[in-house]
């Protein structure tokens, strides 16, 4: 049975300008550049540098305010999120590139370069083999990862032969190219697994007594080498423990992913441009915001001078009224955008000079154990804006600093109290920690329950699995994995 009746529902959108905003406002230095030369090609009527010195907000006011013209046009339909939108696409973006051949080509090239792969396959060209052993060769160098290893067992490649390339070998015939393979370039290269590929390359080396003494730990005790009992290595070897150390040495020494050592000129380096930087004056912080995020915009005197003439026209036809129309749509959205940007320049900066007022003693110090607790939502209320927005400028943005450049999110901790009742920030703990573990005898490394206790005694009463989670967030091994001879 159906039923009508009414309800009252109370509900709050945002604003196209505000989503505009938001998106503006978490976008870095160099994605806001992109993201500003994207709206420069599509809207004509925004314009970078300075604009000239006539009203333009005036004429393009008036060309509207006009209540006597009896031709005014209807604009209360206009979906703005139509123009406003970033899923717009222009029509020129989905036409043919038809460029003339003295147009300026402003892109940056880079170069192609060769995959890992194709650099492993040229240097199979210069191995004499026969016509099965170069597809096995071939095939098993398509099955070397990023890394540089093989990680599929032989038994698994000599079924993808058969099924797939129609060849039919046995094991012993592919371990006998997969020689060949491990014999390229870098060392290390084709093994199956760490202790493989380490022998490997410890069998590429001069082969002094410390290599020779390597290469047998790694084939007879690698158990026990990863676990770093030493005393047993020693024993079983017959060896000395400054003999243990050199060989040992040899080890640390080695690649243990030779994949990751090509490049091929295929890599993009990723450059960090800080948005703000902090500096100190005369013993007081100065605060500037990266003047790349501030560039010079303007609406365009062309598009406002055709507003202008569309007013001062005695008759108006449907297609001057048509194009009007996509010109205010035009102006709105640059005028619109200009106004985002002003904002997003006063929000980061309101912001970043809170948070830089509220750590200053770190910034004029560079101790991390002078950062105080901090959450998005002590700066929030500060700023009176939403803890949100907060978290877009720090989640995105890095600061120069005189210590380096840090990410500002990097200054957010939570609060933990010490024995005195104050609130102290886990960062300073941190830090503590990592200072306790660097003083520590290698030898006899401690473990999380003396850790605990170090704490403690320096007046940080935390629990022992509060230690261990503190060490991992540091990426610190256990104690046991932290001995050296």
């Amino acid at each position: 049975m159906l039923k009508q009746h009414l309800q009252f529902k109370l509900s709050q959108k945002l604003s196209p300008q505000q989503i505009q905003l938001m998106k503006l406002i978490q976008l870095p230095t160099q994605a806001f550049e992109q993201r500003l030369k994207q709206e420069l090609e599509e809207n004509p009527a925004l314009e970078s540098g300075k604009a000239e010195s006539e009203a333009m907000d005036d004429v393009y006011d008036d060309a509207y305010d006009d209540s006597s013209d009896s031709e005014t046009i209807e604009t209360d339909d206009i979906n703005i999120d139509d123009y406003l939108s970033d899923d717009e696409i222009p029509d020129y973006r989905t036409q043919a590139n038809n460029y003339s051949s003295d147009d300026e080509e402003k892109s940056i090239p880079y170069a192609a370069g060769i995959s890992f792969n194709q650099y492993l396959i040229n240097q199979l060209n210069t191995v004499y083999l026969d016509d099965e052993e170069w597809a096995i060769a071939e095939f098993l160098v398509g099955s070397v990862d990023e890394s540089g290893y093989i990680r599929r067992p032989l038994g698994d490649i000599m079924d993808d032969l058969a099924f797939t390339q129609n060849i039919y070998v046995e094991e012993k015939k592919i371990e006998s190219v997969l020689k060949v393979v491990q014999d390229l370039d870098p060392p290390g290269v084709g093994a199956r697994s760490l202790d493989e590929c380490l022998i490997i390359q410890l069998k590429r080396k001069e082969q002094k007594p410390s290599v020779e003494l390597a290469i047998s730990i790694l084939e007879k005790s690698f158990d026990q080498f990863t676990k770093k009992h030493y005393d047993k290595l020693i024993q079983k070897h017959h060896v000395s423990e400054a003999e243990l150390k050199d060989a040992i040495s040899e080890i640390e020494r080695l690649n243990p992913k030779p994949g990751g050592s090509y490049s091929g000129g295929t890599r993009m380096i990723e450059h960090i441009v800080p948005d703000f930087s902090i500096k100190i004056v005369d013993g007081e912080l100065e605060l500037t915001l990266n003047g790349r995020n501030a560039p010079e915009l303007h609406v365009s005197k062309e598009y406002s001078n055709m507003l202008e003439g569309y007013k001062n026209a005695k008759e108006k036809s449907k297609s001057q009224k048509d194009t009007v129309l996509f010109i205010k749509q035009k102006l709105d959205a640059a005028k619109w955008f200009i106004d985002a940007i002003k904002q997003r320049q006063q929000t980061l900066y309101i912001t970043m000079k809170t948070i830089m007022d509220y750590q200053e003693e770190y910034f004029l110090t560079g101790d991390e154990r002078k950062l105080r607790p901090m959450i998005l939502k002590d700066i929030a209320d500060k700023i009176d804006m939403d803890v949100s927005t907060v978290s877009r400028v720090a989640n995105s943005k890095y600061v120069d600093t005189p210590y380096g450049t840090k990410l500002i999110k990097d200054f957010f901790s939570e609060a933990m109290k010490n024995e005195q009742g104050e609130d102290v920030s886990t960062k300073e703990i941190k830090k503590i920690l990592e200072t306790v573990i660097g003083d520590e005898q290698k030898k006899k490394p401690l473990t999380d329950d003396k850790l605990a206790k170090i704490l403690k005694e320096r007046g940080y009463p935390i629990a022992r699995r509060t230690v261990a989670k503190y060490r991992e967030q540091l990426g610190i091994p256990v104690a046991r994995l932290r001995k050296q001879i």
